[in-house]
């Protein structure tokens, strides 16, 4: 009868069951727990204490805990009549870790974890176990060092689940495109033409420079970046530069900004008042053809238009037949227009007309109209000379 009673008592808890107990005493290795219940007392290893690497039980647990745990093996001494229950903290731990991070990638929920550790490919975080969060999902921007993250709090998205290999990843990235498509949103809805914003280089390319924002990119053109001809964004802007930025235009649909660091800059032909009047002869160089003329930069960021016209006192086709691009000029000041904008320049203006010819009659007008001074006079031989040879009277 002893024999069977006893037996039964050490049937009541076996291998594989959930108990639960009082943590009693904490030793180098392992702690002991009362097991509701049970006949024996629970031992727990170090090593099934906590889903994480701890040096110290003390580091997962203290004297008076109530904590939950399976049965891993039942110990028995029939001769002395004693035993204990191996407990495994850790395996509890996970398997409600699991449910609960299978809730969340079933219903696309974010969650909060603290980073425990920074690895070299990534970030290890608290999730009721051991999850990882790769270095390629950590964020949408490129980050080079991470360790900055050690002992945050992320938010955090299920990305996969593998309980047979232990393995659970997460991604911060996917909250933070969330994250950035809902201020993207936000931020198209409220930007107007002619807003004038703060924002930051992200990224140059060779046709412009792509300027954060507020968490959206927007594009400023090659053409838009200066007053000046720019050859190459990196001429004039670096990634990190702090820059304001005017909206040209919001296409909500496409999703895409353009702006503008020209339009908050002050316009260069403001210098020009009083500095260069028309009718005035100045160099400049040509930067530009097209069919109807050329454009002359006569100062940093100031055009002049010279009309095909206005170039050659001869007739030409194309102004490229006597210029090119890079080429100095003397050109004169034919019109200023500092509101619009706009200068008129004459090349023909400074040049000699090689092809007017004066007549006899206009050479003769003007000896007629010399003075009156008669020993200045011409007579009429001299002004006529061996055309009067010929003539009989």
């Amino acid at each position: 009868m002893t024999e069977e009673f006893n037996e039964s008592m050490i049937n009541e808890i076996k291998e594989g069951d959930k108990v639960t107990g009082e943590i009693q005493e904490i030793e180098e290795k392992q702690v002991v727990v009362h097991v509701n219940g049970g006949k024996f007392n629970g031992i727990i290893p170090i090593s099934q204490l906590s889903t994480h690497h701890i040096d110290n039980p003390s580091d997962a647990v203290k004297v008076g805990d109530e904590i939950g745990a399976y049965v891993t093996k039942v110990e028995y001494d029939e001769e002395n009549e004693t035993g204990a229950y191996i407990l495994s903290k850790r395996q509890l731990e996970t398997e409600k870790s699991y449910e609960f991070l299978q809730e969340k990638l079933d219903n696309d929920e974010i969650i909060e974890a603290k980073v425990t550790e920074v690895v070299k490919g990534g970030l290890v975080v608290d999730v009721g176990q051991r999850g990882f969060v790769p270095a390629s999902l950590i964020s949408t921007d490129f980050i080079e060092d991470f360790s900055h993250f050690d002992g945050q709090v992320l938010k955090l998205k299920v990305e996969e689940l593998d309980p047979a290999n232990n393995r659970v990843i997460l991604s911060r990235k996917a909250v933070e495109a969330l994250e950035n498509a809902e201020k993207k949103e936000e931020l198209l809805n409220k930007l107007d033409e002619g807003d004038v914003i703060d924002g930051t280089v992200a990224r140059l390319t060779n046709f412009g420079a792509f300027i954060d924002i507020g968490g959206v990119d927007g594009l400023v053109h090659v053409s838009e970046l200066s007053h000046e001809h720019v050859k190459s964004p990196e001429d004039v802007v670096s990634i990190g530069d702090k820059v304001k930025v005017k909206v040209k235009s919001v296409d909500k649909d496409s999703e895409r900004i353009s702006l503008s660091i020209k339009d908050t800059l002050p316009s260069p032909f403001e210098s020009l008042r009083g500095e260069i009047n028309e009718g005035e002869n100045i160099e400049g160089k040509v930067v530009r053809l097209t069919s109807f003329g050329a454009f002359v930069e006569i100062k940093p960021g100031v055009q002049g238009l010279v009309h095909i016209s206005e170039i050659s006192h001869s007739h030409i086709g194309t102004p490229g037949e006597v210029l090119e691009p890079g080429e100095v000029v003397s050109v004169k000041i034919l019109s200023i227009d500092i509101e619009k904008e706009r200068i008129s320049l004459s090349i023909k203006a400074t040049l000699p007309d090689e092809n007017v010819v004066e007549s006899d009659s206009e050479t003769t007008q003007s000896y007629l109209d010399h003075g009156n001074d008669d020993e200045d006079n011409p007579t009429l031989g001299d002004v006529f000379g061996d055309k009067l040879k010929d003539i009989k009277f």
